[in-house]
């Protein structure tokens, strides 16, 4: 569903990510790990749009969509959440998630509707009326999710989604997250520091260091791989 092609971003000097290759399968979720600094971020970046790739191409369901606006790759399906919350305060809960809609791919079908279940799902419904500033941050996180669940996307991309949680929302997120594999399959691309979470969720991983790919493999040829125990996951 996700093909990251030679990417590399370069900020004057500074070469951010280099020469970057994965792939993402349709319902699989696929971690993105390394170091701070790494370009884990702004490889999440190129393939949502908000930066624009130095060289490299970047498919969606074949379609090359790396020299498109943001926008566009929102319209075909490219959904992400952002490491530092990005919500509209002076709106309501509901009026972020119509915004998801907004740009959705498809027409909205009552009672068979992706965001009304992730609503329930994900526990917003009561706080329709309410401001984000409002909510508690792991509800603030959720809602993140379920605004970028409203474009149906093909591929989610979630950046950090459990920073900030306590042990019980981990939880909750986990099961969540293996909830929306059955109730929408699509790429999965997960940023995260907690690595019992990451290990438990994720088919396979792809490991950043200094901007350029260290590994990939499953969870358990990743945990073994000596270059990644000493460049990030310690012994």
């Amino acid at each position: 569903m996700l093909q990251v092609r030679n990417v590399s971003k370069n900020f004057g000097g500074v070469q951010a990510v280099d020469n970057v290759s994965f792939d993402v399968g349709t319902d699989e979720i696929h971690g993105l790990i390394g170091p701070n600094g790494a370009g884990k971020t702004t490889m999440i970046n190129l393939i949502s749009g908000l930066l624009v790739l130095s060289s490299g191409e970047i498919e969606v369901d074949g379609v090359a969509i790396h020299t498109l606006p943001a926008e566009k790759r929102a319209r075909l399906g490219v959904a992400r959440t952002f490491q530092n919350l990005r919500l509209f305060k002076n709106l309501t809960v509901r009026q972020n998630i119509d915004i998801g809609k907004i740009h959705s791919r498809g027409v909205q079908k009552d009672g068979d509707d992706l965001v009304n279940d992730a609503i329930d799902r994900f526990g917003l419904r009561d706080t329709m009326a309410q401001t984000p500033d409002s909510l508690p941050y792991g509800q603030m996180r959720r809602l993140e999710i379920v605004r970028a669940l409203a474009l149906r996307p093909k591929v989610l991309m979630l950046d950090e989604p459990a920073a900030g949680m306590n042990p019980e929302e981990t939880d909750d997120l986990f099961h969540n997250l293996m909830w929306l594999r059955e109730r929408h399959p699509c790429a999965i691309v997960l940023i995260e520091h907690d690595l019992k979470f990451i290990m438990t969720a994720c088919d396979r991983l792809t490991v950043m260091n200094m901007g350029g790919l260290l590994a990939s493999g499953t969870p358990a040829e990743i945990t073994a791989n000596q270059e990644v125990i000493d460049a990030y996951l310690g012994h």
